[in-house]
């Protein structure tokens, strides 16, 4: 539905903003949310993606989105300061722990072996969520529907038992002018030793770094998720508040 409310400066001159009727929270049980949404396509649309991505939107497929609820502002944006980011012992011991892990940057191509990796990550962590039925097509879609400059990085360690290299966590990622946005990490749950989810932000603050990019966008914090508690602990940070970004270090990380 076209919102006559929405202010067109969320975005660049010419972007047209729609608004989603209301449905369930995905994170807060009880709640309903609305998203502002803008599609992203032709020859600026990495461009756009960047502007809104450090106005607080994320991307899903072509679509670019934002929190839109009339009674809640859960949803904070958050990013790492890549810049000036600096591993501490515990993560110096999990980059140690993971050092036989290969990364290879590819094309936004979906793979059956991706595909079977995620639908592990699904059944195990997150059976109950909005992606449990995610089907091959679906992840195809995913990961390849898309206008910006996106790639999936391959996390490869060595088979236990074969000692050839398998495939155990990608990241779908998007590449802005100043960092890089995690649009979607998923691993083997039967790797939990490797504490995978953090080693891939880490290792993205550590492509960043090398690319002179400041930041890495993790998406939106939630207030009174659980599980988007991970995220603060990525210090130094900042939050998106209504006078722009500001370093923000919340008493749980």
């Amino acid at each position: 539905m076209r919102s006559e409310d929405i202010q067109t400066n969320f975005g660049p001159a010419g972007s047209e903003f729609y608004i989603t009727q209301p449905a369930p929270c995905p994170y807060l049980h009880g709640r309903t949310e609305r998203k502002i949404f803008s599609f992203l396509d032709g020859s600026d649309a990495s461009a756009v993606n960047g502007v809104l991505t450090r106005r607080g939107f994320r991307r899903s497929q072509n679509i670019i989105y934002v929190p839109a609820c009339d009674t809640c502002q859960a949803c904070v944006p958050v990013r790492v300061v890549a810049s000036e980011f600096e591993l501490s012992k515990s993560r110096r011991r999990i980059v140690k722990r993971n050092a036989d892990i290969s990364r290879t940057e590819r094309p936004a191509r979906a793979t059956t072996e991706q595909y079977s990796v995620l639908r592990g990550y699904l059944d195990a962590r997150h059976a109950e969520g909005g992606m449990a039925d995610m089907t091959v097509l679906d992840y195809a879609a995913m990961v390849e529907e898309t206008a910006v400059d996106t790639k999936i990085i391959e996390y490869r360690a060595p088979d236990p038992e074969t000692g050839e290299p398998r495939l155990i966590a990608c990241a779908l990622t998007d590449h802005l002018a100043d960092g890089l946005s995690m649009v979607y990490s998923f691993f083997d749950p039967d790797a939990d030793a490797r504490s995978l989810g953090v080693y891939m932000i880490l290792d993205h603050v550590r492509a960043a770094q090398e690319a002179g990019l400041d930041y890495v966008y993790l998406g939106y914090w939630v207030a009174g998720s659980a599980k988007m508690d991970y995220k603060i602990r990525f210090q130094p940070l900042e939050k998106l508040t209504e006078n722009g970004w500001r370093r923000w270090e919340p008493k749980a990380a």
